[in-house]
């Protein structure tokens, strides 16, 4: 049976992620936060590896739709990270 991984890592693949088509996109967290219409704290917070914070599935659909991405993209794992 597979080992279950533990909760932070996946939301560690998602801030990567987020971070990756931000900057991919040429977009500072302010532009973000107003595209997704959530403070640029909050998207400051979710990039962080220090803070470990979590988010809403709701806050992953913003910020895909606001990065024109589908959903999915954010959570796919990164083998180079």
């Amino acid at each position: 049976m597979a080992r279950l991984k533990p909760s932070i890592y996946y939301y560690d693949v998602c801030r990567k992620n987020i971070r990756k088509f931000r900057t991919d996109k040429g977009l500072t967290q302010q532009q973000l936060a107003d595209l997704s219409e959530l403070s640029m704290h909050f998207i400051s917070e979710i990039e962080s590896t220090v803070k470990n914070k979590t988010f809403s599935i709701e806050t992953v659909g913003r910020i895909a739709d606001a990065l024109q991405v589908p959903i999915n993209e954010l959570f796919k794992e990164n083998k180079n990270d």
